[in-house]
């Protein structure tokens, strides 16, 4: 099978590098807000949307105009590559995929793309890649590069900029290395909890940096915008937040690695985390109600990386040859194990579950996870002999499922 990767390395950019590499992701961006206010008013005006073809024939003239003869400083790939994320954004749009797209700001996510390997030289024996009207760039390299080049993206992020290559390889489909099948449930006192019993505590990097970040907000705040000490404390709040991102990145990775490693099946619950994490406040008309604490608990949430963690798993797994199966969250925490009792009564605290029915007793965190498992167990044999299966089938009761929770 192909396999898609990609690889992404610091850069030891020159000062004449990274002025033009600012030069060119801010024409990136100006074409993209160009491009996408176009879409707009043609959108209001109940006109069809531009393709990416038309809207290359506006780049095309975009680039000969007297007004912005400074785009054809810029390599022209990365440029269209910024028409075509726009175009896969206003596709997401009207398929009611993501919300309309909104206009890209100066010092956030700036980024190009090269997208086509013949224009690339890539040296990894001497640490350096060579780039359209960039020359070559040194790097810091501190792990191989597999597979063939197929685009390079050039990102910065807390000052510092970094180069992501994509390379494309054939893989041997893996057979996974272990047998067993383990459930899932995740939380926010358990970051993840497994149904052998075994849990992650979670990292919350946010709240670890959440007091220092507020100060330093603070400070730039009593500054005058724009002014060389605003862009210093600007500079200090961006190296956090990459700090708070880095740490979580790092926490995942080692977790859904170690995961997939050691188990052929994972279940895991198909929670929508847009809509557990949406703000509490309301309307005028109709205000919201606990908006204090539904604010924390949006802010824990987000805090763990939930989709993140799922996305890696799927991945992963993927490589190493296991499954992913996602399963109706709906009553996980309230169904016994034993005997399959549905009822609000068998959780009345947040961490004990206590049947009702048969007086079965365990972390109710460890109930979520066995019943995940249990409902992973159905409908992979049901995908597996082919069966339609409807999303609540998977929260059935089935004999295995007691039978675990027994042994």
């Amino acid at each position: 099978m192909k396999r898609l990767q990609a690889f992404k390395y610091e850069l030891m950019p020159r000062g004449e590098q990274q002025r033009q590499m600012r030069r060119f992701a801010g024409s990136c961006r100006f074409v993209f807000n160009k491009a996408l206010g176009l879409q707009k008013e043609r959108y209001e005006q109940g006109e069809k949307k531009l393709g990416y073809a038309g809207l290359c024939k506006r780049l095309t003239e975009w680039r000969n105009s007297t007004e912005t003869v400074w785009l054809a400083a810029s390599p022209v790939h990365p440029l269209q590559q910024a028409l075509k994320d726009l175009e896969r954004a206003c596709t997401n749009f009207f398929a009611k995929r993501a919300d309309f797209p909104r206009f890209k700001k100066k010092g956030q996510s700036d980024s190009f793309r090269y997208p086509d390997p013949k224009q690339i030289k890539f040296d990894q024996g001497h640490s350096r890649i060579f780039l359209p009207k960039l020359g070559w760039l040194r790097y810091r390299n501190s792990r191989d590069v597999l597979g063939a080049v197929k685009n390079v993206t050039l990102s910065s992020s807390g000052g510092k900029w970094y180069v992501s290559i994509q390379t494309e390889r054939e893989a041997e489909q893996s057979l996974p290395s272990a047998t067993t099948a383990i459930g899932i449930d995740v939380g926010i006192a358990r970051f993840a909890t497994l149904s052998d019993g075994s849990y992650i505590a979670p990292l919350n990097s946010f709240r670890k940096h959440e007091q220092r970040l507020a100060r330093y907000q603070r400070g730039m705040s009593r500054k005058t915008k724009f002014s060389n000490n605003w862009k210093k404390a600007k500079a200090r709040v961006q190296r956090i937040h990459v700090r708070i991102g880095n740490c979580r990145r790092d926490f995942l990775h080692k977790a859904t690695t170690t995961i997939s490693q050691n188990h052929a099946m994972i279940a895991i619950e198909d929670l929508q985390v847009r809509n557990m994490s949406k703000s509490a406040v309301g309307t005028a008309e109709r205000l919201g109600k606990n908006v204090r604490a539904k604010s924390g608990l949006n802010k824990a949430i987000l805090d763990q990386g939930w989709a993140e963690f799922r996305r890696q798993l799927d991945y992963k797994l993927a490589w190493n040859g296991g499954h992913l199966i996602a399963v109706a969250a709906r009553n996980t925490s309230r169904t016994c194990p034993c005997c399959g009792q549905v009822s609000a009564d068998n959780r009345r605290t947040q961490e004990r579950f206590a049947c009702v029915g048969c007086g079965f007793e365990e972390n109710a965190d460890v109930v979520g996870a066995l019943n995940v498992l249990r409902a992973g167990h159905a409908r992979f044999a049901c995908e597996v002999s082919g069966a339609v299966m409807s999303p609540a089938a998977g929260t059935h009761r089935s004999d295995s499922g007691a039978a675990q929770c027994r042994a």
